[in-house]
């Protein structure tokens, strides 16, 4: 029976915790008393990027120790500074307890070896890294220093579980293939203790439930996940910001959100690689059009700021400090030469502002009209120009702008505060790095993210980790807030936000029991399921009830040479199409459907940074038609075709993406497609004076039907089995 004792209800009264985090915690350590638990089939705490873990599991630890745990081992991802962030958390939340003697927190490499019996009586928490060593020294804690401790109630929490906890290897001399050695280290630990419960927390769970039962695993059409002894969803908190308001669609933010990206071209991120002073001389920072991006960044971060702070000084509120992060690169040589543009660009500010030179004078300005756009948005008012202008310029010339380059361990362990968190020591905070500023360390205030990392293979976990603009933020400060990146990239995110949804929903929806599906093309165009583990995520399609499909960001071919495939064309359309109710769906066989794809996308010329998934878009119209429930409909597709359309190539200062009305087809469609999908093809009449060249073509709409099972569609694949899984 669940008991809420000292501990917890110390703990939640002093942090003041909401009621539904309360029920979280106390529904995990229901189900931890009740539910036996193990590494192959652990307790799951399943929140959100930056949305609180950390947080809810230092809850579940008071509450544990309430109900007869003596001893907590909180495994952290491999690096000092998150272990180190988590083990200042947990000291500052359980202070009191601390101090009276009730509980001892130690990092297990400074963990004392001769600890007194009074001390190991207490309750005791003990924090290490996901590497062999740190791992080893718990081992040799239980079997060697203090064996006794082996036999008490033991919680094992595996932080950020996704990052080496589960994986599999190919090993190349036997052939066969192995758990991963942390793996196996933290499975062997689980076994050293008498009575354990394992626990792991994570945001992006897919290498936890999309593991095989045995492995090798025969896959087949649906890939079975793993299933969790009991998995718990952490409430996210208001205020609470994630990747619907930066990829998504976020109804009540939405008009907010379509102020924050800002497109950086490919060849600007080539300049920040390294010194080539044929292409950019660092002297000219301030006006150089080879970072006029960055230097966009960094102005209206500089900007939004001073805009801030003066509102919260009208507003008698506590004047806060921002931060910006520049994470474009993995070497800490490319680091160094990003730090020695950014310093140079704010000596130049700084001689700018000595000399009142019109160059800034315009930065300033533009910026400021930039972010007036989405300020017009919230109810702050405003502040006057002249009071912006005049506070970045004593912003400047007070040296309240920092940059700092964390792309060390060190660097991070030094940087941290009292919390855990990158520490800021002036109003404006520029932090330059790589991979140590990513997975689970919280930087705070986060208004400006100058994003430009390319894998050659994206990682769903590693990706979206990257996201620190995630969290808790201000609506006032989402005004003012931008994210700097390049299409390509940010069209992979938005992918990846897509697919991270419908996994979550699936899971929300209890759909981890019956399986999501993984389909891709094989050598001879056939659709055969996949396994997720093999997906390249840079180029997925995720398919839910009534998700559309339709190519973007294109211009027509020229006459020339389109007019005769367009009149082929036309002529393939009347021809299926029905004379009687001809502007009324009507069922299509997928041949005539997949031909008249293949057509269309020869009329179709792609920006750059743009692209159409053609081999996506076709193969989900054939999966979505072939699986239908209803026999007589396998094979077809509903088929709404509406002629004479002017729509304008561009929406604003983005391309048009949406050739269907919701208000109008998209009532149809989703009418209509209740078990295959709906393929709407819009003639539109591409006028010059509509950014068209003159040329008629077809654009299509595939969306998905209602009954459509959550489906993960990879155009690329891990074609070899050897390495990970």
């Amino acid at each position: 029976m669940l008991t809420n004792g000292e501990f917890y209800k110390q703990l939640t009264t002093t942090r003041k915790d909401s009621p539904e985090l309360k029920a979280c915690m106390e529904n995990i350590v229901a189900q931890i008393l009740s539910k036996e638990t193990s590494f192959n089939k652990p307790g799951v705490l399943l929140g959100k990027i930056q949305s609180g873990k950390t947080r809810a599991f230092i809850g579940v630890i008071a509450l544990v120790f309430d109900n007869e745990y003596d001893v907590v081992i909180v495994l952290t991802k491999g690096t000092i500074a998150l272990a180190e962030q988590t083990y200042k958390r947990l000291k500052k939340d359980f202070k009191d307890f601390v101090e009276e003697d009730q509980l001892k927190i130690y990092d297990i490499l400074h963990m004392p070896d001769n600890l007194p019996k009074f001390v190991l009586q207490q309750k005791l928490v003990v924090v290490s890294k996901k590497q062999t060593d740190n791992l080893a020294h718990v081992m040799n804690l239980l079997e060697e220093v203090y064996p006794d401790l082996a036999k008490k109630r033991v919680l094992i929490i595996d932080d950020e579980a996704d990052f080496a906890s589960i994986g599999f290897h190919k090993d190349s001399s036997t052939d066969e293939i192995q758990l991963n050695k942390i793996a196996s280290q933290i499975d062997a630990l689980r076994l050293k203790v008498k009575t354990s419960t394992f626990l792991q927390v994570t945001a992006t769970p897919y290498s936890l439930y999309l593991q095989p039962e045995e492995v090798p695993a025969e896959y087949g059409e649906v890939f079975m996940p793993k299933k969790p002894a009991f998995t718990v969803l952490l409430p996210t908190f208001r205020g609470y910001v994630g990747g619907d308001f930066y990829f998504g669609k976020n109804n009540e933010l939405e008009p907010l959100a379509s102020y924050v990206y800002e497109e950086v071209e490919i060849d600007e991120l080539e300049i920040l690689h390294h010194e080539d002073r044929r292409s950019f001389k660092i002297e000219d920072a301030m006006v150089s059009n080879k970072i006029t991006m960055l230097r966009k960044a960094i102005m209206n971060f500089i900007v939004g700021t001073c805009i801030r702070r003066i509102q919260q000084t009208k507003n008698s509120e506590r004047l806060q400090k921002y931060s910006f992060v520049v994470h474009t690169e993995h070497s800490k040589v490319r680091h160094d030469w990003q730090e020695q543009i950014v310093n140079a660009f704010k000596e130049q500010l700084t001689e700018s502002a000595r000399r009142n030179l019109p160059e800034l004078h315009r930065l300033i300005k533009e910026s400021f009209d930039d972010l007036r756009r989405s300020l017009v948005l919230v109810s702050t008012p405003i502040p006057l120009y002249a009071e912006v202008e005049s506070s970045v310029i004593n912003a400047i010339n007070e040296d309240y702008l920092i940059i700092n380059k964390v792309n060390s361990e060190q660097d991070v362990h030094e940087m941290l505060d009292d919390n855990g968190q990158l520490m800021m020591m002036t109003p404006l905070n520029i932090f330059i790095g790589g991979q140590i500023l990513d997975r689970g360390l919280t930087i705070e205030n986060l208004i400006g993210f100058y994003y430009g990392r390319r894998p050659n293979k994206y990682q769903q976990d590693t990706v979206l980790q990257h996201s620190r603009m995630y969290g808790n933020r201000k609506l006032e400060d989402l005004a003012v807030t931008r994210f700097y990146t390049a299409p390509a990239i940010y069209e992979v995110m938005k992918r990846i936000n897509e697919f991270d949804l419908a996994l979550r929903q699936a899971f929300e929806k209890g759909a981890q029991n019956a399986g999501v599906v993984f389909i891709r093309k094989d050598s001879q165009n056939k659709i055969k399921p996949c396994s997720p583990n093999k997906i390249m995520l840079s180029s997925i399609t995720t398919l839910v009830p009534f998700r559309r499909l339709l190519p973007v960001g294109f211009q027509t071919d020229y006459k020339t040479k389109s007019k005769n495939i367009l009149d082929e064309l036309d002529g393939k359309i009347s021809e299926c199409q029905p004379e009687i109710n001809p502007d009324v769906p009507f069922l299509l066989d997928l041949f005539s459907a997949l031909w008249i794809i293949d057509i269309i996308d020869k009329l179709l010329i792609f920006e750059d940074g743009f692209n159409w998934d053609i081999s996506a878009f076709k193969a989900s119209m054939e999966y979505l038609s072939k699986n239908s429930t209803h026999v007589e409909h396998r094979g077809k597709v509903w088929c709404l075709i509406k002629r004479d359309r002017n729509l304008s190539r561009m929406k604003g200062e983005g391309f048009s993406d949406a050739p269907d009305t919701a208000t109008t087809e998209g009532v149809v469609a989703k009418k209509t497609a209740k078990d295959i999908p709906i393929l709407m093809l819009f003639r539109q009449n591409g006028l010059e004076e509509q950014g068209w060249r003159g040329l008629p073509f077809w654009w299509p709409v595939l969306m998905a039907p209602e009954n459509t099972r959550t489906v993960i569609f990879a155009s690329d694949f891990i074609k070899e089995p050897d390495g990970d899984l």
